[in-house]
């Protein structure tokens, strides 16, 4: 039998490599503008497409999808036709996968400043891009089966595990979270409200960063990690113990973002103990990573590859510690709305995600380019200037964390809350914010001295777009002995794998998922919690619109510290109407369950043109657009209509005489405001806006009156 001659397609590689870098270097751009943006109310510019809630989902998905997701492609595209000994399956598939994949992401980049978003987390792009995301995901599922199963290798290496489990669970993430009704061709409601949507969301979050942020890179550090190091993987039977472990548990543990919230119990019990249990399979991997370079640490002080390599495992490792630890009730009950979360969570994006990216680039490029790289200094010095740019963005935030957070906890000897004002906790951090935008720079500048680096490296070598390979054909299947182990069994049939990869993250996700979302008894009922009227229902999708929930919760938690400063804790009844949730994940701002009837409509409007004038010290931007453009009002009917296919029992018909209901409430606002010398015409958005805030926690206090 002759060895096989083949070409490794090596400009799909260069393609996401170059997308990488270019897409890093804008998210992390948007990401210094935001952070500045907290302490430089000005610098949102007073343009309602630069606001801090506009463009931070543009951040998070610039980061994740863009630069992670293209850095994935870039690492699978280069290893799995190595790992497989073949030409990926199709080069149609793999450009229609490249340019679809940039299509989305530049439909993001245009959208999410518009404030077309669904609120959703990680999942903030409307319903025609959500389709357009399951096309692509589709393609990229076929290229890669078809370059399995024509293989050249019968086994598969735990790289390609890890490849498989993130394709079939990241279809079923994204196809479950994105379960909407369309009202407009931009605009859709979540099917399931409150409770059921946030169960839902954040099975959905926390598994996107477990199988788009971790387990493809897992994947990649199995495969780059013994290249560069020039040593085989410590433990193959570790291996196996951290993949299964890893995708069984890691699907369990989204409820402990809903810790202390109207959540059922038992769920939230369930994921706090699984995540525990996931620090094992974490840590295992880890490990096993690290303990691959017993005896090369020598090589690691001279590899500025390597170095990025044990700092972003370290990251992983500490991340992956956290988790876990975060999860704890005693711990979140502290932690959770706070900045400590996003301290946690950008020492994965910058330490593990970010430094293993870097590592991967530098090895790639100047190998599909047949060359050196053009400068090791510059390597080196991307290198200390990241590190410590990592080190000048958590430390800070991680002290911003505690101290807001015990602060809003503290009562003075009387038992009055000692700072009762959100904002002076707010005040007392500003320094922490500074030095984290300072971090952030630096770590940009390494990424920007990266590109030219390796813009530098190209211009030096060749692009070899088709990379001369030879290997055996591979034998065929009964000419293969039989083997004992059945693992090894296991990882010769790729369709089978997935099937029970599949099987194996969907228990899990049944367990959770179905109870809550079929048994109705599970969201108690409230009388006097009603429908939104046709303008709080426009007010509130102006909420979505202008990226409210990125900085104020709505949910009020069963503690003292909470209920003295926001008012009563929240029930699952309140929010049965509510498509989508705004529970929030971080409060840069109070909690606005109870903000209606809090204060006037006068209050509102100058609070909206002028944060500072009603708060001084104020971080919010102001919100002059609301006052000056209209209320689209052709779209009432068809919201009336969509809310009541997902159950919100609206009249029959009612969606014809909405608006007339929607002006007479308007005008009322519009008369109340021009009773306290403010003239707004009742046609313009910031009406809208008003109705909706005053309505919010306006239906328990009716509650409590109907009980007297």
């Amino acid at each position: 039998m002759q060895p096989e001659k083949f070409y490794y397609d090596n400009k799909i590689v260069r393609n996401f490599g170059i997308a990488t870098i270019v897409w890093g270097i804008v998210g992390m751009t948007v990401g210094l503008i935001i952070a500045i943006q907290l302490y430089h109310p000005a610098l949102n510019l007073g343009i309602q497409y630069t606001t801090y809630g506009r463009i931070r989902p543009l951040h998070t998905n610039a980061v994740i999808f863009a630069f992670v997701g293209n850095a994935i492609f870039m690492g699978i595209y280069y290893s799995l036709q190595r790992l497989l000994k073949a030409r990926m399956f199709s080069d149609v598939l793999s450009t229609i996968h490249f340019w679809g994949w940039q299509l989305i992401i530049v439909a993001a980049a245009i959208t999410l400043p518009l404030g077309l978003t669904t609120s959703h987390e990680y999942a903030e792009l409307e319903w025609p891009i959500d389709i357009l995301i399951t096309l692509v995901w589709v393609v990229f599922g076929i290229n890669m089966f078809g370059t399995i199963i024509k293989r050249r290798e019968r086994h598969l290496y735990v790289a390609i595990w890890f490849y498989i489990a993130t394709f079939v669970t990241v279809a079923v993430l994204h196809i479950c979270n994105s379960i909407e009704i369309p009202v407009t061709f931009w605009k859709s409601y979540m099917v399931y409200a409150g409770v059921q949507d946030a169960l839902v969301q954040w099975w959905y979050g926390h598994n996107a960063v477990a199988f788009f942020l971790t387990t493809p890179y897992l994947g990649m550090m199995y495969y780059f990690l013994p290249k560069m190091a020039n040593r085989p993987v410590y433990s193959y039977k570790l291996s196996i113990l951290h993949f299964w472990a890893l995708i069984f548990i890691y699907i369990w543990a989204g409820p402990h973002h809903l810790l202390y919230t109207t959540l059922p119990g038992w769920a939230q019990s369930l994921g706090v103990a699984f995540s525990i249990m996931l620090l094992a399979p974490s840590w295992g991997g880890m490990i096993n990573g690290l303990l691959t370079l017993r005896g090369a640490w020598d090589k690691v002080r001279d590899d500025v590859n390597l170095k990025f390599m044990v700092v972003g495992l370290t990251a992983y490792g500490m991340a992956t510690f956290e988790g876990p630890m975060l999860s704890l009730k005693q711990v979140n009950a502290f932690a959770h709305f706070s900045d400590w979360i996003i301290a946690h969570v950008h020492v994965g994006a910058l330490g593990w995600n970010g430094f293993l990216t870097f590592a991967i680039l530098y090895w790639v490029i100047p190998r599909i380019y047949k060359t050196e790289l053009f400068s090791k200094k510059l390597a080196s010095f991307h290198f200390w200037i990241g590190t410590l740019g990592i080190l000048f963005y958590v430390i800070p935030i991680y002290w911003a964390g505690f101290t807001q957070g015990l602060m809003l906890k503290e009562f003075n000897p009387d038992g009055i809350l000692k700072y009762p004002s959100f904002l002076e906790t707010v005040l007392r951090i500003i320094p922490m914010y500074i030095m984290r935008s300072i971090g952030g720079g630096m770590y940009l500048l390494g990424v920007i001295v990266m590109a030219y680096n390796l813009a530098k490296t190209m211009l030096k070598g060749s692009l070899v777009s088709n990379e001369a390979a030879q290997a055996m054909p591979l034998a065929p299947a009964n000419t293969i002995a039989r083997e004992s182990a059945w693992h090894r069994r296991l990882e010769r049939k790729p369709m089978l794998f997935l099937v029970v990869a599949l099987l194996v993250i969907l228990v899990g996700s049944f367990v959770e998922l179905i109870p809550t979302l079929t048994i109705s008894s599970n969201i108690p009922t409230i009388a006097s919690v009603k429908p939104y009227t046709p303008l709080e229902l426009q007010g509130r999708d102006l909420y979505i619109r202008e990226g409210c929930s990125n900085c104020h919760s709505q949910t009020i938690r069963p503690f003292r510290s909470e209920t003295e400063r926001y008012g009563e804790y929240s029930k699952a009844g309140e929010f049965v109407y509510d498509h989508p949730f705004l529970w929030g994940s971080k409060r840069t701002g109070p909690d606005l369950a109870r903000e209606g009837g809090k204060y006037s409509n006068a209050w509102h409007y100058n609070h909206l043109m002028n944060p500072r004038l009603m708060s001084p010290g104020s971080i919010m931007p102001n919100y002059g657009w609301l006052l000056i453009q209209d209320l689209d009002t052709t779209t009432t009917a068809a919201k009336i209509n969509a809310m009541r296919k997902i159950g919100v029992p609206y009249a029959p018909g009612y969606e014809k005489i909405a608006n007339h209901d929607l002006n007479i409430e308007a005008k009322g606002i519009a008369d109340n405001l021009a009773a306290n010398n403010i003239k707004v015409k009742s046609t313009k958005e910031i009406i809208a806006i008003t109705a909706y805030l005053q309505r919010l926690g306006m239906d328990i206090k009716a509650n409590k009156t109907a009980n007297k």
